[in-house]
């Protein structure tokens, strides 16, 4: 297992300048902050600005917006809007949403396998 860690991790040397700056880029868009609780909340069935807003505790209305908007622009997320009075407006995540959260969740299971910080203190 561990040899099969260093083919890979030597295979990562010999990727290019552009790939290297797409890496960057995608991984700085994942972990700008809400992004990925703002994603969460819509997997766990937020739709409503204001279920967004009660799900990710912390974030101002302003910053939300502007996240759920950018989130959209990249096509993590969906925008709808009925034409009801007044107009609703609703967000679902797009395919390449949840595929993103798929992707995360490695992450999270690694998070999980690390000591916390108050435990590495400790220790």
């Amino acid at each position: 297992m561990l040899d099969e860690h260093r083919a890979r991790l030597h295979d990562l040397g010999h990727i290019d300048e552009a790939e290297c700056r797409r890496f960057q880029s995608t991984v700085e868009f994942a972990g700008r902050k809400w992004n990925a609780a703002i994603l969460l909340a819509g997997v766990r069935g937020a739709r409503r600005f204001s279920e967004y807003r009660d799900a990710v505790v912390g974030i101002s209305d302003r910053l939300l917006a502007a996240r759920l908007k950018e989130l959209e622009g990249e096509g993590i997320l969906e925008r709808h809007v009925r034409a009801t009075t007044p107009v609703t407006i609703t967000y679902t995540p797009s395919a390449a949403g949840l595929q993103l959260i798929e992707l995360l969740q490695p992450l999270v299971e690694w998070g999980r396998a690390r000591p916390t910080e108050t435990e590495r203190s400790a220790g």
